[in-house]
């Protein structure tokens, strides 16, 4: 027997959403697996029970504890952070989802409270204008802020105070600066690993002609090495036209074609792979769209967030704030979640960041390495007619 849920998405680009849009996956899961789906309609106090061993929440709620943490003292007794988020200026919309994302449950976010939130605005200066007020307000620990510009302005400003950067360019990471966003390499990584295991170990790339594509290419060669999977030289185009022609080497096609970024010429080179026969994968971006309505997408494979972990998340999202939850509102939560969990231990320094454990959230299993970038477990999604499938499940 099967049953279908409804999955929340939304991703955007290298520095932050310079267009965001959130779509909704369906999910067709099979109850023979030992899978625990969350019910279609979750209020927030279900959701906050339901999270218990899934989520920082299920120390921080008294459902569960960890068994190598200490006992946790009071709410409100040890820890202090910020979160930087673009309330005003061109991201506000986005800005307000992330603030409605802090503040999921009744949690306080004003000022003194374990995790406030400051207006970072659209500008360097803004952001760091509003962490030196935060750092003087006694905050130990900045999340945000969401661009990449404003991430580097901030860690420069604040000395030794970590920042977990929700941007998703991992090129900034190092010193007291940690990526926290979705970046290319997490999303080549699965797909790609998960494409090895099923016998598709010589792919191709088709990005295009920009920054972001260039970035998306070398991560794919990166996660192709870590598993001995041979990844030839990207195609780098703005268009459908020769594609076959040139991903051809020595006459044969690769086995998989990654085309992870969406937009531009993207549909009609997804046909065109479709027509040949070739199998396409994709990175977390397809989670701004909905696959199942491409035609040509038919029986790909993508990385994405675990649905069955974010659906609870999402809804609960939904029925407090009454919009609907992208990604960024996902991270903007574990960010939330991550920072009052070290701030009850002690711990919202860097020391605290690398904790041995990681950490779990609602978009899945992560842990921070000492160069500042986030390992992060993402699952990997089939297209099927008229839904979208759980593949690949995180581990953790």
């Amino acid at each position: 027997m099967l049953r279908r849920v409804r999955v929340g998405g939304g991703v955007g680009g290298i520095t932050a959403l310079p267009q965001y849009r959130s779509g909704r996956f369906d999910m067709l899961v099979s109850e023979r697996q030992s899978i625990v789906i969350p019910s279609a309609r979750l209020g927030r106090r279900g959701f906050l029970k339901g999270l218990c061993g899934t989520s920082a929440l299920s120390v921080l709620g008294g459902c569960g504890t960890l068994s190598s943490e200490p006992s946790l003292p009071p709410v409100g007794t040890v820890g202090q952070a910020a979160f930087l988020a673009p309330l005003s200026g061109p991201q506000s919309a986005v800005g307000q989802m992330m603030r409605a994302a802090a503040s999921l449950g009744g949690n306080d976010i004003g000022p003194g409270a374990e995790v406030a939130v400051y207006d970072s605005g659209g500008t360097e200066e803004e952001a760091v204008t509003a962490a030196r007020a935060a750092v003087a307000g006694g905050a130990r620990m900045l999340l945000g802020p969401l661009l990449s510009g404003q991430s580097r302005a901030v860690a420069a400003a604040v000395g030794r105070v970590p920042v977990v950067a929700l941007t998703n360019d991992s090129s900034v990471a190092g010193g007291n600066l940690f990526v926290f966003g979705i970046t290319p390499l997490q999303s080549a990584r699965a797909v790609i690993g998960f494409a090895a295991t099923r016998g598709k170990r010589r792919i191709g790339v088709v990005v295009p002609s920009t920054e972001f594509g260039q970035l998306q290419s070398t991560a794919a060669a990166t996660a192709g090495a870590a598993v001995g999977a041979t990844v030839l030289a990207p195609v780098v185009t703005d268009t459908s036209a020769d594609l076959i022609s040139r991903l051809g080497h020595d006459g044969a096609l690769p086995n998989a074609v990654y085309l992870p970024i969406v937009g531009g010429a993207f549909t009609e080179q997804a046909a065109v792979l479709k027509a040949a026969g070739v199998q396409i994968l994709g990175s977390d971006q397809w989670s701004s769209i909905i696959p199942y309505r491409t035609p040509a997408l038919l029986d790909a494979w993508f990385a994405a967030p675990d649905p069955i972990r974010y659906e609870a998340f999402a809804l609960a999202f939904e029925e407090q704030s009454g919009g609907e939850a992208g990604v960024l509102a996902g991270l903007a939560f574990d960010a939330v979640e991550m920072a009052r969990l070290l701030g009850r231990l002690g711990q919202q320094d860097r020391e605290g960041l690398l904790r041995d454990g990681g950490f779990d959230g609602v978009l899945g299993p992560y842990r921070f390495t000492d160069a500042g970038q986030c390992d992060r477990a993402l699952a990997v999604l089939g297209v099927q007619q008229g839904a979208t499938v759980l593949i690949g499940a995180t581990g953790g």
